[in-house]
């Protein structure tokens, strides 16, 4: 549970050399990508510097050993950024990620040459060398990252973000390879957008553990009002947001039961995320909401989708491992009067409150609660979100093309006024008709999950290029492709 995100993201990495080139460079670029690599909180894997000559890789028996250390920390390490300090050997580094088998996002970068060291003696070559590393990398099927600028220099701010932003893809990757997802309860009835294939996702490395809603119910009714764990339970709910006066107390003992139970359960099946039933079964047979245990999970990174919407906790799951901060499940909901770019998006009241900005208010299911009594639906966090940029994204069942489709992008939530109940958000996304338009044309469902930030890089690297499924990344400039017929 939350084994990616919660420890340092593992970067192993390579120097690599040419060995009728300048190997001094080696030792330097070593030094300042370890420091680079610290620098954004990741952990650097690479053998001792006297394994080989300068520390680099510009042989087959180089490749070889480091391709058994990296082997040895497999399940340590989620990327490789390959640097190439000279012109590097293309051999040597492919046959290196060959012999590791790792299979996890590559980041390629090449160190800049500087215009008063270019003699036979200091010259990098490392522009053209990156061409020939990369051309391998093509004929061989491997899937990499590229560094902004084609070079750079090792101990510059281009560089560390470029790292930043790999590190993010890498854990992604990782994480959505070996995500367990808890579905919690049978898809509600009138909901068909909630179905989904298991089989697709076990493909992509995703498992889903499902549970019937009553022994969820069962566990929470077994607990005792007075126990330790309720009365925890309650203190964190209260400091938690702002109660409505009039919500009884029993009321809230019902939520701090359920929310145990459902906590219980989830560290039991050792799942990253979840998807609940939240209506309206357990409305009517247990007498509160989830909408609450969902946004407190989600605000401890472990995000929980309404509905039974497993592939909406599947995106919210990658945003989560790409930000690194809670992300939210919500309706694409109402057009904000005649503005072409701007929509409401809204949800009864699952968002982590971090995701608000502000102490929320706890209180009771509006819509439902009209209809079935507002007593049994305490449990919901209302606010508005605030505004900053936002990243969004969905994932697709698309069974009849037997694959997980995507799409993504990036907008901003703004501070616009709507007088909606329950969690609200203002969104502002550029060509918005275009966004909707695909869609509804290619048959997406109506809840998407977003993330304060701006992640659509990372999104994208890590569904399209290493997940390899079907994306549409909005807004953004495909590379150009070439037609072979």
């Amino acid at each position: 549970m939350n084994g990616v995100l919660s420890r340092p993201t593992g970067l192993g990495l390579v120097i690599g050399s040419r060995q009728f080139f300048n190997g001094a460079p080696c030792i330097l670029a070593r030094q300042q990508l370890e420091a680079q690599v610290a620098a954004i909180g990741a952990r650097g894997f690479i053998p001792p510097i006297e394994a080989t000559v300068n520390g680099a890789v510009q042989t087959r028996a180089d490749a070889e050993l480091y391709a058994r250390y990296f082997a040895d920390h497999r399940d340590e390490i989620d990327g490789l950024v390959v640097s190439l300090a000279n012109f590097g050997d293309e051999i040597a580094v492919i046959e290196l990620v060959r012999a590791a088998g790792l299979n996890v996002p590559i980041l390629l970068q090449a160190c800049n040459d500087t215009f008063d060291k270019v003699d036979v003696k200091n010259r990098r070559d490392a522009f053209c060398g990156k061409i020939s590393v990369a051309n391998n990398f093509f004929q061989y099927g491997v899937p990499f990252s590229e560094t902004t600028s084609h070079t750079s220099d090792l101990d510059g701010a281009e560089f560390a973000a470029d790292l930043d932003r790999f590190a993010r893809v890498a854990r992604t990757v990782r994480g959505l390879r070996h995500a367990r997802i808890g579905a919690i309860g049978a898809r509600t009835a009138p909901f068909q957008t909630m179905r989904y294939s298991e089989k697709l996702l076990q493909k992509l490395g995703v498992t889903v553990i499902p549970v019937d809603l009553s022994e969820i119910i069962g566990r929470a009714k077994a607990l005792d009002d007075q126990a330790a764990a309720v009365k925890d339970k309650l203190t964190a709910i209260g400091a938690y947001g702002r109660i409505d006066g009039h919500v009884r107390p029993e009321q809230i003992v019902r939520q701090a039961k359920w929310s145990i139970a459902v906590d219980e359960w989830i560290a039991e099946n050792d799942c990253d995320a979840s998807a609940i039933q939240c209506w309206r079964s357990l409305q009517d047979n247990f007498g509160c909401a989830t909408c609450l245990s969902m946004s407190m999970m989600g605000e401890k990174l472990m995000p929980s989708a309404c509905e039974v919407d497993v592939l909406g906790t599947l995106s919210m799951y990658a945003l989560t491992l790409a930000a690194g901060q809670p992300a939210a499940i919500l309706d694409w909901n109402n057009n904000y009067g005649y503005d072409a770019d701007k929509c409401v998006g809204t949800h009864c009241g699952n968002y982590p409150k971090s995701f608000l900005g502000v102490t929320p208010n706890i209180g009771e299911l509006d819509v439902l609660g009209e209809t079935i009594g507002r007593d049994k639906c305490f449990g919901a966090v209302k606010g508005k979100v605030a505004a900053g940029p936002a990243t969004f994204l969905r994932f697709s069942s698309d069974d009849g093309a037997a694959t997980i489709k995507a799409y993504a992008g990036e907008g901003a939530f703004t501070d616009d006024p709507y007088g909606m109940d329950g969690g609200i958000a203002v969104i502002e996304v550029k060509r918005l008709r275009r966004l909707l338009k695909v869609v509804t044309q290619h048959g997406f469902e109506h809840h998407v999950a977003m993330v304060r930030g701006h992640w659509g890089e990372v999104v994208g690297e890590a569904v399209g290029r290493y997940l390899d499924l079907p994306l549409y990344l909005h807004n953004s400039e495909p590379l150009p492709t070439f037609d072979y017929r």
